[in-house]
């Protein structure tokens, strides 16, 4: 990183006396921008107070659209969820309870495998991070989809895995009424969505809101009711703008136009 415009300071060998601009470093109408920020508005980037930024909400809440809009926007590096990859997935869908615990199990060890090697590499060009998941969704699901025993097991596991992971500055969190979910779903079309019921989403969406209440979590709590980051340039500017600003712990609340 280059810094322009650095100015040393020069002092006489009799008084030691600071001497203001000196002569012969650059000419007044050339000298180029004094600062870091300066450069950065000359490169089309927007400043960020923050290094490390998750978004979440529910199935089909916008989170990894609204990932891709901001990475892009602050150059910053993007962290995805594989949930792809996860071949317990069709089969949870299919029978819950079966494949409950293999699936949250799965879940588990390749969030924390990406999170763990992606947050210890250092990137001296991209130094905000963005993911579209927190690792405590983990814990979060699988409260929804495990019987009481199973979740105590899976806890266990999670609170001893839990604490070696570096956590956000600040979340988002996008939440939509169930029947926007649903559509939402539905638009994108995968397959072994389409029959994901009311009950499992508001269970979902019930248990996020209780524990960013609970844990007094720095968060941006986004009504998404109407949110098309993709098709209306507003809403996205919303969020950029509400993230220029620094925050307290707890829950504050935005709303889009």
């Amino acid at each position: 990183m280059y810094w322009w415009g650095i100015i040393s300071h020069q002092y006489t060998k009799t008084t030691k006396k600071k001497i203001q601009n000196p002569s012969g470093i650059y000419p007044q109408k050339k000298r180029p921008p004094q600062t870091f920020l300066a450069f950065q508005l000359l490169c089309g980037h927007t400043t960020m107070i923050y290094n490390f930024i998750t978004i979440e909400g529910n199935i089909g809440a916008g989170k990894t659209t609204l990932a891709h809009l901001l990475s892009k926007h602050y150059n910053a590096r993007l962290i995805l969820e594989e949930f792809a990859d996860n071949p317990f997935l069709p089969k949870f869908y299919a029978n819950p309870q079966q494949y409950a615990f293999p699936l949250e199990l799965f879940f588990m060890a390749e969030r924390f495998k990406q999170l763990k090697e992606l947050l210890q590499q250092k990137d001296m060009f991209q130094q905000l991070t963005i993911s579209d998941y927190l690792f405590t969704k983990c814990l979060l699901f699988a409260k929804v989809t495990l019987p009481d025993d199973e979740f105590r097991l899976y806890q266990r596991l999670f609170d001893i895995i839990h604490q070696q992971l570096v956590q956000p500055d600040l979340l988002i969190y996008l939440h939509a009424p169930i029947n926007r979910l649903q559509a939402n779903i539905k638009k994108r079309n995968r397959a072994y969505e389409q029959n994901i019921p009311d009950d499992y989403l508001f269970n979902i969406q019930e248990t996020y809101t209780h524990y960013i209440k609970q844990h007094n979590i720095k968060t941006l709590f986004v009504d998404a009711s109407n949110a098309d980051f993709l098709g209306n340039e507003k809403h996205l500017q919303v969020i950029i703008e509400a993230l220029g600003k620094e925050y307290e712990g707890g829950q504050h609340y935005i709303t889009l136009p």
